[in-house]
């Protein structure tokens, strides 16, 4: 039993036929727009089965499943559109506490060692009160992207 269904009015299956027949339209959205019309449960559409549709489009069944719930959930554009719909990440290193961070770098090591590692650094970034949390990853990440070299 499907728990979500997708049924097409007659403008929105003449809207993914002519995207599915646009060769200019990205791949992605061209092979969801002919999922949505093989899933359609409408008077016109030929309501296959998800198992059906996936071998047919070389798809998991999962993803047509969870096709299908974004369609009923948050409507037919999203389901078109492809990338991240999260909420954008917000960088831990804004420019001034990079450049704390790179100063730190520069400096001299804390007593009894020769020079900074990666968690030293994230530690002395944390209790300098420069940023809230941040992992040896991501001061990597940021030197990384400075070319600077703790050797």
């Amino acid at each position: 039993m499907k728990k979500y269904i997708v049924e097409l009015t007659t403008k929105e299956r003449s809207q993914l036929d002519a995207l599915s027949k646009n060769p200019k339209v990205a791949a992605q959205r061209r092979r969801h727009a002919d999922i949505f019309l093989a899933v359609d449960q409408g008077p016109a559409g030929p309501c296959m089965k998800d198992a059906e549709v996936a071998k047919a489009f070389r798809c998991w069944p999962r993803t047509v499943e969870r096709l299908r719930r974004r369609c009923v959930e948050e409507g037919l554009e999203s389901c078109l559109e492809h990338g991240n719909r999260g909420a954008p990440r917000v960088k831990t290193f804004d420019g001034a506490a990079e450049a704390h961070l790179i100063a730190l770098g520069c400096g001299n090591p804390p007593k009894g060692r020769t020079r900074w590692t990666l968690q030293l650094l994230s530690d002395r970034v944390v209790e300098l009160k420069i940023v809230e949390s941040c992992s040896p990853s991501t001061v990597y990440q940021t030197l990384k992207k400075t070319n600077l070299n703790l050797t």
